[in-house]
């Protein structure tokens, strides 16, 4: 990459701070507007080999999740103050060495006000959970195919069945009400103490969840204490015939166990939006999508969550406010 030109890129001149972003603004012009302004801003695709050739150069990094600021990229950002992520998650990025290295990270973790504005994660966990139960994607290809027959797609009504929600934050939280809009008794299990719960939802075990509920949704960060949570021991305590939704992060299920779990219960399905090795080049080869290919137990996204248009302009500007303020002050 060639350093940046200054005039091209309406700066004032080449003393500003100089910002590395990976990030697509073309719905969010005038966050864009903003970063231009106050920063030279250059910009690239997502490209790890690029990272680490060119983040020496830079001042600021804005992030998106599939870019890993790992020790190895850290080493190298001599002059690096700032890694910005427009994400919750910040499992991407080496936390311990950013600190050792005197690195501030950004993520949108602690921005409650905006994140209680985006629910797009907590609908497409709704979205995965009726794709799985009414075999949406199955019979759609059916129809697509010039057959109309319905005996074969046979759902299940969720009404009357239990909802269990790990993780009764922001995204627990939404989930939770949508459970209570068709009817559904909740169970939550959160570490934190939730105090008092709305009517017709109860606090109870991980285990406790497992064994009472017909769905569990997966709303909790990454961490290396919940790594493999849902090992073969957790899966097989579930019911019968429960349903897995996991729209946080792809290490939380052992995938080997899951695969077993769908091919000889107890899971009746899954839906997924995360997977352990996003970045990988061949995702054809991944053992859950050779699996979806022939097992119409198991819906995958390719971690659209929180891709949706309103919340981008949102996210954007109120990134692009912290990272001009932020660098204000260096």
């Amino acid at each position: 990459m060639d350093p940046p030109d200054c005039t091209r890129l309406g700066s004032r001149n080449c003393n500003m701070k100089k910002l590395l972003s990976m990030i697509d603004f073309s719905n969010a012009p005038e966050a864009l507007k903003l970063l231009e302004s106050h920063l030279e801003v250059t910009h690239s695709p997502p490209s790890q080999e690029l990272l680490l050739e060119t983040i020496e150069r830079f001042d600021g990094f804005l992030t998106p999740l599939g870019m890993r600021s790992d020790a190895e990229v850290i080493s190298r950002a001599k002059r690096l103050k700032l890694i910005a992520t427009p994400t919750t998650g910040t499992d991407h990025i080496d936390l311990s060495a950013a600190v050792a290295g005197g690195i501030t990270v950004f993520s949108l973790r602690e921005d409650k006000d905006l994140l209680n504005k985006i629910t797009s994660t907590a609908e497409l966990a709704w979205t995965l959970l009726l794709a799985v139960v009414r075999r949406l994607p199955w019979a759609f290809e059916s129809v697509k195919s010039g057959r109309w027959e319905s005996a074969p797609f046979r759902g299940r009504q969720l009404s009357g069945k239990t909802l269990g929600v790990l993780g009764y934050g922001r995204l627990g939280r939404f989930v939770a009400e949508y459970g209570q809009a068709f009817r559904m008794p909740i169970l939550i299990c959160d570490h934190k103490s939730q105090g008092d719960l709305p009517p017709g939802v109860k606090q109870v075990e991980f285990e406790d969840l497992l064994r009472r509920s017909d769905v569990v949704s997966i709303h909790v960060h990454l961490t290396e204490e919940n790594r493999n949570l849902f090992d073969r021991r957790a899966l097989q305590m579930m019911k019968p015939g429960a349903v897995l939704i996991n729209t946080s992060r792809g290490a939380i299920i052992d995938e080997g166990a899951l695969l077993d779990s769908l091919r000889e219960g107890p899971l009746a399905g899954a839906g997924v939006d995360v997977i352990c090795g996003e970045d990988r080049e061949d995702m054809g080869n991944h053992p859950l999508v050779r699996y979806a290919r022939s097992h119409d137990n198991l819906v995958i996204s390719p971690h659209i969550g929180g891709v949706t248009f309103e919340p981008v302009a949102l996210v954007s500007g109120r990134m692009a406010e912290r990272i001009v303020a932020f660098m204000e002050t260096i």
